[in-house]
């Protein structure tokens, strides 16, 4: 993996002598000069391994902050951005984006939650809360750490070696507990429902849908809003309510969601996390067999970008198709664990 030497700003490529270079707000062009994701210079279509492979080295952001960063894109949060963000409360509105823990195992997800009353007494009662296994997964509610949680060839973002954390017994750099201020930006909801031909009668998008880097962009000129260096951006596909309507299903059956070549517009755009109503990656896609999350991977790897997985925006999204406002203030604040490589989440946006 090779160390951040460069970047793309919509005109060519450009060398950058030190991150102490890339600014906040250096890191897009012009509002008024848009330039497609698809016709960036080294822009790949992602249709293969060989387009993966060569994504992971040359959207490399190791070493962009220095050898021993632990936020990744989160850096990308300045305290002007979230002076920023917190402006965007005009209604007083505030909407949970997380769904509720999974206490019944199902087949899209055996691990559970065990609660259990411990006491009941006259003065109170107390319980205790114990998970059967990881909460990552296709059914928790979770934010992954920007390191240790998954790698490439043995690495994680930055460097970070498996033998490091084996010899650690967590995760050494880049923990969960890397987050512990909290995160505070504008968060962009992408609606995949709104793109034409895109929703079925039910109200959700078809499984196996992928939402390429021009659907984006697409939904960026129908929803009014365009995406700035340290959003949040989070994809709406109906995942919650299909599964109420029809059940569980089976991963292998099919999810929508991002086709790796978003990882182009997250990383022009300067994104600062992703987040999706399931496990982020669309399944199929072209080279599945090979690699089954490539947007994982690109994302906490290359790009040092961490990921909410299996959020719920099924109010988030009608309240923002009600106000006819698709920005928020997004907080999130995972809990403080030592070494730890991910953390049960509630994220909220505040209209």
């Amino acid at each position: 993996m090779q160390r951040y030497g460069w970047r793309w700003t919509g005109r060519g490529v450009v060398f950058l002598l030190g991150a102490g270079l890339v600014a906040c707000g250096a890191e897009t062009d012009d509002l008024g000069s848009i330039v497609r994701t698809a016709d960036l210079p080294g822009y790949l279509p992602m249709t293969s391994m060989a387009h993966y492979e060569q994504a992971m080295e040359e959207l490399s952001n190791w070493g962009r902050w220095g050898p021993d960063d632990e936020l990744g894109t989160a850096n990308l949060i300045t305290p002007a951005k979230r002076v920023a963000a917190a402006a965007l409360v005009t209604e007083g509105i505030s909407v949970s984006l997380s769904h509720d823990v999974m206490q019944e195992g199902a087949i899209d997800g055996r691990v559970i939650l065990n609660r259990e009353v411990l006491n009941v007494n006259a003065s109170g009662a107390s319980d205790r809360y114990q998970y059967t296994g990881t909460y990552h997964g296709t059914n928790h509610s979770h934010l992954d750490s920007v390191d240790c949680h998954i790698m490439y060839q043995g690495k994680g973002y930055n460097g970070v070696a498996m033998e490091d954390i084996e010899a650690a017994g967590g995760c050494p750099r880049g923990s969960i507990n890397a987050m512990k201020d909290g995160i505070v930006t504008r968060g962009i909801l992408f609606d995949a429902t709104l793109l034409p031909g895109n929703v079925n009668p039910g109200g959700w998008v078809e499984l196996g849908t992928a939402i390429r880097a021009a659907d984006l962009e697409a939904l960026e000129e129908i929803q009014g809003v365009r995406v700035e260096p340290g959003d949040v951006i989070l994809l709406y596909t109906g995942r919650w309510k299909r599964r109420a309507a029809l059940g569980p299903w089976r991963t292998s059956e099919g999810v929508a969601g991002y086709h790796a070549d978003v990882v182009f517009f997250m990383k022009e755009r300067g994104v600062s996390f992703i987040g999706h109503d399931m496990w982020n990656d669309v399944s199929p896609h072209e080279f599945s067999r090979e690699e089954l999350l490539p947007l994982h991977r690109l994302s906490l790897v290359a790009l040092g970008t961490s990921i909410f997985d299996n959020l719920d925006f099924e109010r988030l999204a009608e309240t923002a198709k009600r106000l006819g406002r698709y920005e928020f203030l997004f907080t999130a604040a995972p809990l403080r664990i030592e070494l730890g490589m991910g953390s049960p989440i509630n994220p909220i946006a505040t209209f």
